[in-house]
């Protein structure tokens, strides 16, 4: 729309006159009038999500007062609309000093964010309610997939019902990537998402791509039934059927697109390290002591099959054997042991996880060495060994208002509190670490409250890890509320301390 009047379609003219737009804001009383400076500052100071609309005159953005007011039902407790009138002498003063001119643009409405009680950002996404309530669900967030202009051509599934309808409807093949929409959650699904909008007729096979966000919790059920356990996860369907998933992470369009997904392939089984042509000395139960008597300065890697950090270490490690247990002169020998068989030294040197690399010398456990990964960290550090820096003293060694829990005490504790969020987490994810000092810090807010508490549940740990199974914790960290001992539901808002 070019003119200067107000906006959406076959529009009136903007006029003076309270009464139309009074009336849409009035769809909800959740929606905020502002008319003078100090109740804009005081809305700020005691909201944290607030989005504004300034509007040329009441009947500019009278559409999206109206949407807006809905929006603002949504969001209750979650966030804040708010309407300033420019075109009143009250608004207009506000206005002004708030350096606002909605006049300037041709619809008349200017929408701006407010955060944490300063300004954020302007809104410029699509003036939908799918949209807004995405933007005030998480304001620093990615926009949603179907506003890019680049994935017009891919089906976007909203809820449970639009898949089952699509599916029962639908006889040409679908492939679905089922994703989550925050990189923090996923971080394949962003480079997918630009994998995925081609043509459709780029796809012989296919007719359909569709995409569907079900991070929410009310989409557990879904993932169970298709076994989505981690984000993306495609599947393949025909006339309605659900065939299989296709797995390929280093993918990309042309790899999607050429020819029809296949059924997953069996898995070669892979060779045992100790069975390859490694240079590294591979020990047992029977021969751990015996070479440390003939190998003065051992580097030993304590590591499970399964692992896939020891996986990624195994080449490094490899190459660094090359170097040093083929050479006379080398200031240390690199040995391994599989503490999945040989659990006797495993539980002997108590190691906590793997990989965990030990540095012997003349048979003594020495060092326990937690940053060496390659293959010139390892032998820079055999050069001139050293030790280690000594470790941060963990999460629940540290004072804080949150309550450690372990699988013997978990359920009594909760009973006694109203409200408890339980984040369980492993130490070594990286997710976790980025959110414990935001709960941490949470809990600290909500100390005094007698009704809430915050707990945590290391799932590393002894029996913890089946208790985790059963709380239903499939990814790290997992954010469960609970109503005295009961289970109340999945949190899966933002990872903050202010987070809803």
């Amino acid at each position: 729309v070019s003119h200067p009047g107000c906006v959406p379609s076959s529009p009136p003219p903007c006029s003076s006159g309270l009464g139309s737009a009074l009336e849409a804001a009035q769809f909800s009383p959740l929606t905020e009038r502002i008319t003078d400076h100090k109740d804009f500052r005081k809305l700020l100071r005691t909201r944290t999500n607030v989005l504004v609309i300034y509007t040329k005159t009441d009947k500019c953005g009278e559409a999206q007062l109206k949407l807006l007011s809905e929006v603002a039902l949504a969001m209750k407790g979650l966030g804040t609309i708010a309407w300033v009138n420019c075109g009143d002498s009250d608004g207009r003063k506000l206005c002004k000093k708030m350096k606002v001119e909605p006049s300037s643009e041709s619809t008349g409405v200017k929408m701006l964010h407010y955060k944490d009680g300063t300004f954020h950002i302007e809104y410029t996404r699509p003036v939908t309610f799918k949209s807004l309530v995405a933007f005030l669900m998480d304001p620093t967030g990615d926009p949603l997939w179907e506003e890019n202009p680049e994935a017009k051509d891919i089906t976007h599934i909203g809820t449970e019902e639009d898949l089952r309808q699509l599916l029962k409807k639908e006889e040409r093949p679908i492939f679905i990537m089922f994703y989550a929409p925050c990189k923090s959650s996923c971080r394949h699904c962003p480079f997918f998402q630009t994998c995925f909008p081609l043509k459709p007729e780029s796809f012989p096979f296919l007719q359909v791509l569709a995409g569907m966000n079900v991070h929410p919790a009310e989409f557990d059920g879904l993932k169970q039934e298709y076994n989505i356990k981690a984000y993306p996860t495609f599947c393949y369907f025909e006339k309605g059927k659900f065939l299989y998933n296709y797995e390929n992470y280093d993918a990309t369009a042309k790899d999607i697109g050429p020819q029809c997904p296949l059924p997953p392939q069996p898995e070669v089984p892979e060779v045992p390290w100790p069975e390859t042509d490694s240079a590294v000395h591979h020990l047992t139960n029977d021969t751990f002591d015996t070479f440390l008597d003939e190998h003065p300065f051992a580097l030993v890697m304590f590591y499970a099959p399964w692992c896939g950090h020891c996986k990624k270490m195994k080449p490094e490690y490899d190459e660094a054997a090359k170097l040093l247990n083929k050479d006379n002169d080398s200031p240390g020998v690199l040995a391994a042991v599989d503490a999945t068989v040989h659990r006797a030294l495993g539980e002997r040197y108590n190691i906590p996880g793997f990989p965990t690399l030990k540095y012997f010398e003349n048979g003594e456990d020495k060092y326990t060495l937690a940053d060496l990964r390659t293959k010139d960290e390892i032998t820079e550090w055999l050069d001139n060994p050293q030790a280690p820096p000594p470790p941060e003293p963990s999460w629940e060694d540290k004072p804080s208002s949150v309550i450690h829990l372990r699988a013997e005490n978990f359920h009594e504790a909760l009973k006694k509190k109203k409200h408890t969020l339980v984040m369980f987490y492993a130490p070594w994810c990286p997710h976790s670490k980025e959110a414990i000092p935001h709960f941490t810090a949470a809990a600290e807010v909500l100390k005094e409250d007698r009704k809430v508490s915050f707990a945590a549940v290391d799932c590393t740990e002894g029996h913890n890890s089946d208790m985790c199974g059963q709380e239903g914790v499939e990814a790290y960290p997992t954010f469960n509320c609970y109503n005295y001992g009961k289970f109340a539901e999945k949190y899966s808002g933002e990872r903050r301390v202010s987070g809803k």
